[in-house]
This record gives structure tokens, C-alpha cells and sequence, in this order.
């Protein structure tokens, strides 16, 4: 036990010694119950199902298949789409709710009269669950009665209304933008939460030595944040490619499977296909791409040093 250690740290380490261990596993059981039940089975008998022929209106001739399941899936027109649609889901959504989140971050570090009130406003949307918002945007989207129609034609922008969400051209693009309506409030709330630690001193340091807002925003804003920005950046983008709530209160994946992303796709063949089999296949698929990005999470925040923010 080192001599410098805070007299707390002491006892505490001394009365963690003196606990029998098998009290401390007596302890430890139920939370480790209910992870192996909830967490591990699940994934493994999973892992299992992508080798089965598991439907689930045909129990009774449930057997291995081998990589069946797999070989069906990567011919699938609609697991391609999905794929692709799973990348412009990510990258599209994460720059936009990035940039616009860091926008209002900017704008909410500032003092302004009813500051308070538009903050309220902007962190609203977070509050919600993403399968509300789904079905909020899928009324303001609508071609009869939404209001975005509505709104274009008095503009003049357009001048017959569109089907945003039965236009397979326009489907894609409209449930990324309630996606990024969305995510503006995590950015604006993390990136807040940056500026406001960054020291005063440095400002005033930039000022005397001539620089203008862009300059400190450039040369000592972002870089000061850079970890909460790298971070908060990476965790977002594996929290989209997992969520597909807003795409079912929106478009259920429609039209004619336009929407689909892996994750919704995944749901898809359960609910409405009763596919266990198949759905584990996608949900191996996705597992391997969430590995990868993890290697390059880690290895990131490592080489950035990077720790809590």
C-alpha cells in the first residue's frame, strides 16, 4: 500500500481485502446473471440462428443449414440496397448533424436575451424517442396534408405537391433529414459542454496577438475540443447505423424497401417474415462491420490520447 495514497483510499482498499471473496462473489452473481442471460445468450444463440433454417411459422423443421442463409442474403437485391442506403444513412446524417450541431453549440455559448428558452427548443427533439419523431415527420411529409408541401408551394419552390415518402427519389433523402433534425441536439449538447471548458485566457492571448473569430475558432476552439469532437463523432455513428426507429415510424422501409438500412432490414425479416434465420445472418453482418469500426475507434482514441469528456 503506497504512503501517499488519501487516507479514504486506504481503508478502502484494506476493508476490500478483508471481505471474504466469496461474499464478493455472492455479490457480484445477479449482475452477472442478468448479463449472461440478457446480453450473452441472446448474442450466441443468435450466432447459432444465422446457421439454421429457424422460421418462425415452421418450428418444427428447424435444422443447419450451413451458410445458406448467408449466401441468400449477399443475393438479395434488398440487402444491397440496404447496405448502400445503410452508408448514406451514416455519413450523410453524421456530417449535417455535426456541422449544424457545432452551429448552435457556437450560437448557445454566446449570452443572449431568452437564451434559456431557445436552448429549451433546441434540445427538445432529444427527449423524444426516435420512432415519435419517425411518425411526426411522416405528417409533416405527407402529400395531402403535410405541412413541408404546404410550406413549398407558398414559397413557390414547387408547384404540384410531392410524395416524399412514396417517391423512391425522394424517400432516402427525407428520412435522413428527420435523422438529422434529430441527432442536432446530441452535437449541440456535447459541443456545449466543450466550449464552455475551454479557458477564457486563450481568447484573450488570440486577441492580443491580433487574431479575429475565425482565426480562434480555428486555431484554438476546435483544437481545444478536438477530443470531445473525435469522440462524440464516433459514438454517434455507430448509435445511426444501429437505429432504425425513425426509418419505421417514417417509411417502415418503403417504398418497396427504398429505406431499408441493415438494422430495419434485420427487423423486417422477423416481424413481417417470421425469419429468424435470415435476420441473424444480417445482424452477424453488421456485428463484423460494428468490429471493424471499433478497431478504428480504439485506435483513434488512442493515437489522439483521448480520454473522458
Amino acid at each position: 500500500m503506497k504512503e501517499d495514497q488519501p487516507p479514504l483510499v486506504r481503508r478502502a482498499q484494506t476493508a476490500f481485502r478483508n471481505t471474504p471473496r466469496g461474499f464478493i462473489f455472492l455479490s457480484l452473481l445477479p449482475a452477472l446473471a442478468l448479463v449472461l442471460v440478457f446480453t450473452y445468450y441472446p448474442f450466441l444463440r443468435g450466432i447459432v440462428m444465422a446457421f439454421q433454417n429457424y422460421q418462425l411459422f415452421d418450428l418444427t423443421n428447424v435444422h443447419f443449414i450451413g451458410l445458406d442463409n448467408f449466401k441468400t442474403m449477399f443475393h438479395d437485391t434488398k440487402f444491397k440496397t440496404a447496405a448502400i442506403n445503410s452508408a448514406y444513412w451514416v455519413f450523410i446524417s453524421l456530417i449535417l448533424q455535426f456541422a449544424l450541431g457545432l452551429t448552435v453549440a457556437l450560437l448557445l455559448n454566446n449570452r443572449f436575451r431568452g437564451r434559456g428558452i431557445f436552448q429549451g427548443f433546441v434540445f427538445y427533439p432529444w427527449a423524444l424517442s426516435g420512432f415519435l419523431i419517425g411518425l411526426i415527420w411522416k405528417w409533416m411529409f405527407n402529400s395531402q396534408i403535410g405541412v413541408i408541401n404546404d410550406l413549398l408551394l407558398h414559397l413557390g419552390l414547387i408547384h404540384e405537391r410531392i410524395g416524399f415518402l412514396s417517391d423512391p427519389s425522394w424517400a432516402m433523402a427525407s428520412v435522413i433529414l428527420a435523422n438529422v433534425w434529430y441527432g442536432i441536439a446530441f452535437f449541440a449538447i456535447m459541443l456545449l459542454a466543450a466550449l464552455q471548458s475551454v479557458p477564457p485566457e486563450l481568447y484573450e492571448a488570440g486577441s492580443m496577438d491580433g487574431a479575429n473569430g475565425a482565426r480562434k475558432l480555428l486555431n484554438i476552439t476546435l483544437p481545444y475540443i478536438m477530443p470531445t469532437v473525435i469522440t462524440t463523432t464516433l459514438l454517434r455513428a455507430i448509435w445511426i447505423f444501429n437505429d432504425p426507429s425513425i426509418i419505421y415510424g417514417l417509411t417502415n422501409g418503403g417504398p418497396a424497401g427504398s429505406t431499408h438500412i441493415l438494422s430495419s432490414l434485420m427487423l423486417d425479416k422477423i416481424m413481417y417474415g417470421g425469419d429468424y434465420g435470415a435476420a441473424s445472418a444480417i445482424g452477424i453482418v453488421m456485428i463484423g462491420i460494428l468490429l471493424l469500426y471499433t478497431i478504428f475507434y480504439l485506435t483513434v482514441t488512442r493515437s489522439e490520447k483521448l480520454g473522458d469528456f
